[in-house]
C-alpha cells in the first residue's frame, strides 16, 4: 500500500463535503476518483497533498514516497521556454551532466595521484546518471512533449505567453517527466486532443508508479484504470475493475439498497397503522399492545433514502416542425487565417436524423467549419445550403450565443418574450437553477453553469437541426449522460465537435473526422472508427512527401466522399445479411438434428409413413441449407472484395 486515506471529513461552512472517507491505493495501481460537481474530489487531492486539512481523519504515505500533483489550473510564470520548463523537471540531471563535463576537463591536467579520484569520481557518476536514464532524458522531454500535442516549433515559446490550457500540457508534461511514485491528476484530459489523450492513456496504463485521477472522461477511465473510487453524498465507496465495470456494479448496489429502504418503509408504515388501529380499540390490553409495538418501532436502524442517478435536471429537445430529407449540403469550403491553411475543398452532406459528430486534432479547424455554417465567420471559397424547413439550434462552446451582462432569468425572457415567468422558472428549475440562482449575472457564472444556461435556451428553441460546440465540456458524468439520452431520443439532426469519446460513442450515427485538411467518413460510432481508422485514413486523407501527390490524392478524396459512405453502407448491410444467413444455418442443422432423432426412436422407425414424411422433410431442408451454403460462400466472397 503506497497511500492511504482514513476516516478523512472536510466540512465548509454547514456543507459536509467529506465524511469519514477511507481508501487505498497499491504501489502501480490506476485508481479513478469520481463523483458529482461539488462531490469533493479536488477538495480529497487536497487533502492529499496538505495544500488542505482535514476536520478529521489522515492521510498516510507509504515511506520515501515521492508525489506528484496536477491540478485543474496552471499558472506558471517565469522567463523559460516550454521545452526549458519542462526540462527543468530533471534538474538533478542537467547539474549530473555539468558535473561529469567538468570532470573530464579536470582529468586533461590532472596530476596522476589526483587522477585517481577524479577518475573514481567520474566513473561513480557516470553510474549513477546511466541509471536515471541520463542518455536519454532530453530526448524523453521531446517525446513527453510531442505526446502532449506540442510542435518542435513550439517548443522555444515562453510559457508566460500561452494559454491556460497550454501552462496546463506544460505542467503535464513537467510532472510525468520527474516520474513520481504516486501521480495525482485532476481532470487531465481537459485542454488535450484526441491523439494527445491517445498517447496519454498509454503513458498511464505503461507507467511504473501509479496513479489517482479525476475525470469525467468515460472512454479514458475505462481504459486506463483498475479501480474506481465514488465519492457520493461525503461518503465514499471503492470498485474493482474499470468505469464500466463500476457503472455496472453501482447499480446493482443502488436497486438492492432502493429495495431495502422502500421494504422498511412499508414496513414501518404496517406498523404505524397496526398501532393506530390498537389505540382505536381504547382497551387497556390493546394500549399497551400498541405501545410495545411503539416501543419496538423506536428501536429500528432506519436507512437513509439511498442518493438516485439524478433525474432532477431534465432535457427534452423536441423539433417544433419536421425538415427535408435533406438538411445540410457543403461543398468546395475552404478556409486559412494568414498563411495557416485550415482545411480546403470540403465536401459533404448530412440526411434528416443522422446524429454526425465532427472530430480532428486541435487547430485542424472544426470549430471554424460550425461558425462558418452559422455564419459567423466567413469562408475563403464554397458555400453550403440548408434545406427545406431547417431551423438550426446552436450551441457554442465559448457561449457567445450567451449576454454576459444579463440574468440568467433575463437570457431566458429576451429571447422567448411570449414565455411568462411560471415558465420561465419552471425551464430554469429544470437546469437546477431556482430560488435567487436565477437572478444571477451570466458573467458570474462558472462554465458548467453557462453550459446549462445555453443548453436550456437549445430545448426552447425547438429547432430541428442542432449544431453543438463541445456540448459535454463542464458538465459531470451524471449531466454528460442526461444529455446522451436526450440526443439519442431527439428526431432532429445533430452536428457536434466533441473530444468526449464515449458520449460520442453513445451518441454518433456517423463520424467525419477532419486531417490533413480533408474529410474521412465513418459510418458508425467511435468504436468502430478506432477500428477503421488508419485504413480509411490511408485510402482517402494519406499524409506524402510529394505535394504532387498529395495534391492529386486530395482531390480524389473531395469528390470520393460519397462513394466511401456507399462503400461502408454496402460493407455493413453484407456483414448483417451474413449474420442473417449463418443464423438461417443455424436453425435448419437445429431441425434437422431433432428430425434424426425422430426417426430413430423405435416407434417411429417401424412406422413407414411416418419415415417417408420426416424424409421429405429432411430433403427440403437439405435443399434450403445447400442454398444457404451458396448465398453464405457469395457473400463472403463480395465482402472480401469490398
Amino acid at each position: 500500500m503506497i497511500l492511504s486515506c482514513q476516516n478523512i471529513s472536510k466540512s465548509f461552512g454547514t456543507t459536509e463535503v467529506l465524511k469519514n472517507a477511507s481508501f487505498h491505493i497499491e504501489a502501480h495501481e490506476k485508481a479513478a476518483l469520481i463523483g458529482i460537481n461539488g462531490a469533493g474530489k479536488s477538495t480529497m487531492l487536497k487533502i492529499i497533498m496538505r495544500d488542505m486539512s482535514a476536520d478529521e481523519g489522515e492521510v498516510v504515505l507509504a515511506k520515501d514516497t515521492s508525489i506528484g500533483y496536477l491540478s485543474q489550473h496552471q499558472d506558471i510564470k517565469g522567463a523559460r521556454s516550454i521545452y526549458e520548463e519542462v526540462l527543468s523537471a530533471r534538474q538533478n540531471l542537467i547539474e549530473m551532466e555539468a558535473k561529469i563535463r567538468s570532470l573530464e576537463t579536470q582529468m586533461k591536467n590532472a596530476s596522476q595521484r589526483k587522477l585517481e579520484k577524479l577518475m573514481a569520481d567520474y566513473t561513480r557518476l557516470n553510474q549513477s546518471f546511466e541509471m536515471h536514464n541520463g542518455y536519454a532524458y532530453r530526448s524523453e522531454v521531446t517525446g513527453v512533449l510531442k505526446g502532449l500535442g506540442f510542435e518542435e516549433s513550439e517548443f522555444t515559446k515562453l510559457v508566460s505567453t500561452l494559454s491556460g490550457g497550454q501552462k496546463t500540457r506544460v505542467a503535464l508534461g513537467k510532472l510525468l517527466i520527474t516520474k513520481p511514485d504516486i501521480i495525482l491528476l485532476d481532470e487531465p484530459t481537459n485542454h488535450l486532443d484526441m491523439a494527445s489523450i491517445n498517447w496519454l492513456e498509454t503513458y498511464l496504463i505503461n507507467y511504473p508508479g501509479a496513479v489517482l485521477i479525476v475525470s469525467h472522461d468515460r472512454y479514458f477511465l475505462d481504459r486506463v484504470v483498475t479501480k474506481v473510487i465514488e465519492i457520493d453524498g461525503g461518503k465514499v465507496l471503492s470498485f474493482e475493475g474499470n468505469y464500466h465495470s463500476y457503472s455496472e456494479k453501482k447499480a446493482l448496489i443502488r436497486h438492492a439498497a432502493m429495495n431495502a429502504y422502500l421494504n422498511q418503509q412499508q414496513e414501518i408504515k404496517h406498523q404505524e397503522e397496526v398501532i393506530e388501529k390498537l389505540k382505536s380499540f381504547n382497551r387497556e390490553k390493546s394500549i399497551k399492545r400498541a405501545e410495545s409495538r411503539e416501543k419496538m418501532l423506536d428501536k429500528i436502524d432506519r436507512l437513509d433514502k439511498p442518493s438516485q442517478v439524478r433525474d432532477d435536471m431534465h432535457i427534452e429537445l423536441t423539433p417544433q416542425i419536421t425538415s427535408g430529407n435533406d438538411v445540410l449540403h457543403v461543398e468546395h469550403l475552404s478556409k486559412s487565417f494568414g498563411c495557416e491553411r485550415l482545411f480546403s475543398d470540403i465536401n459533404f452532406d448530412i440526411k434528416r436524423q443522422e446524429r454526425v459528430a465532427l472530430i480532428g486534432n486541435n487547430g485542424t479547424g472544426k470549430t471554424t467549419i460550425l461558425k462558418i455554417l452559422n455564419q459567423i465567420v466567413l469562408p475563403d471559397e464554397g458555400k453550403f445550403a440548408l434545406g427545406s424547413k431547417v431551423q438550426i439550434g446552436y450551441y457554442d462552446q465559448e457561449h457567445h450565443v450567451l449576454h454576459m451582462e444579463k440574468t440568467v432569468f433575463e437570457e431566458i425572457s429576451d429571447t422567448y418574450p411570449d414565455l411568462n415567468n411560471t415558465m420561465i422558472r419552471n425551464v430554469l428549475a429544470a437546469f437546477l437553477f431556482t430560488g435567487e440562482d436565477v437572478f444571477k449575472p451570466i458573467k458570474s457564472l462558472s462554465g458548467g453553469e453557462r453550459g446549462r444556461v445555453s443548453l436550456a435556451k437549445l430545448m426552447l428553441s425547438k429547432a430541428n437541426f442542432l449544431i453543438l460546440d463541445e456540448p459535454t465540456n463542464h458538465l459531470d458524468i451524471v449531466s454528460k449522460e442526461i444529455l446522451e439520452n436526450a440526443l439519442s431520443n431527439y428526431t432532429g439532426t445533430v452536428l457536434y465537435v466533441s473530444h468526449d469519446r464515449y458520449f460520442i460513442n453513445q451518441t454518433a450515427t456517423r463520424i467525419i473526422e477532419l486531417t490533413n485538411g480533408q474529410l474521412v467518413n465513418y459510418i458508425g460510432n467511435y468504436d468502430y472508427y478506432r477500428e477503421k481508422r488508419e485504413l480509411l485514413t490511408k485510402a482517402y486523407a494519406p499524409k506524402s512527401e510529394d505535394e504532387t501527390t498529395a495534391s492529386s490524392t486530395a482531390a480524389d478524396s473531395k469528390t470520393d466522399w460519397k462513394k466511401q459512405k456507399q462503400e461502408q453502407a454496402e460493407q455493413r448491410k453484407l456483414e448483417n445479411e451474413i449474420k442473417k444467413c449463418e443464423s438461417q444455418v443455424e436453425e435448419l442443422e437445429i431441425k434437422n438434428d431433432k428430425l434424426d432423432k425422430e426417426m430413430s426412436r423405435p416407434e417411429v422407425s417401424t412406422n413407414v409413413t411416418r419415415c417417408i414424411e420426416l424424409s421429405k422433410e429432411k430433403d427440403m431442408i437439405a435443399k434450403e441449407l445447400e442454398k444457404l451454403y451458396d448465398r453464405w460462400e457469395k457473400l463472403s466472397e463480395k465482402k472480401e472484395t469490398i
